[in-house]
């Protein structure tokens, strides 16, 4: 990726916070099996500040969209403590197999990280931490459901754990699916991000991240116009 191509996914910047589109399949950080990451393109963001800005939060791998970056120490603080206390508006755009029973709902289901030989995976276990999914349906084809999750909680794969454990995984997740269709990638994008000001005289941030195009298809299909 060019510096070019990374500035061209900026969808918000002040002086305190970068909201950027991260692509999917790019993972946020350095890993065994991640050569190439983000973190390797933030001086590219730098727009004339003396550091490169820093992640706020992460997203997966193969999950596309809104992604929140700190340009200062102060920034990163006061995001920090935002996410923690889960006061960030979040919400996430998935294609998920099949159609749940209602038309929205609330998911309540902990869920806990398993490690083994294999490596980890997350369950859904009275035993794990709290995690809580609002959901709602935006269309569908019949094969496929158009839905806004809106997680109230910040566990690691919530949202895929809990769409399969609401009878409907999400589309090209393997891991958690299965999925008929096992070449097609993960459709999960962070659609919507809002942040309270960061500070007395500043506005709140609300930010929209455009949907991946791999996703395009499924969401006219389901009744998506675009935009």
């Amino acid at each position: 990726m060019s510096p070019e191509e990374i500035q061209s996914r900026v969808l918000h910047q002040d002086q305190d916070v970068i909201v950027l589109n991260k692509p999917a399949g790019l993972p946020v950080h350095a890993g065994p099996n991640s050569p190439d990451h983000l973190e390797l393109y933030l001086d590219a963001l730098k727009f004339g500040w003396s550091q490169p800005p820093r992640l706020a939060h992460r997203l997966d791998r193969d999950t596309s969209g809104c992604l929140v970056l700190g340009r200062h120490d102060k920034a990163i603080r006061r995001l920090g403590k935002m996410f923690m206390a889960s006061s960030v508006d979040k919400a996430y755009w998935t294609m998920v197999l099949g159609r749940p029973p209602e038309e929205s709902g609330r998911i309540e289901l902990p869920i806990l990280k398993l490690t083994g030989k294999g490596g980890w995976r997350i369950v859904c276990d009275p035993a794990g931490q709290p995690a809580i999914t609002d959901w709602q349906v935006l269309g569908s084809s019949g094969e496929l459901t158009w839905i806004e999750c809106v997680p109230r909680t910040g566990r690691t794969h919530q949202i895929r754990v809990h769409m399969k454990a609401l009878g409907c995984p999400v589309r090209g997740d393997a891991y958690y699916g299965p999925d008929p269709h096992p070449d097609a990638p993960l459709h999960l994008h962070s659609r919507r991000i809002g942040l309270k000001p960061m500070a007395p005289s500043k506005p709140a941030i609300r930010v929209e991240a455009p949907p991946p195009p791999h996703m395009e298809a499924a969401l006219r299909a389901c009744g998506w116009s675009g935009g």
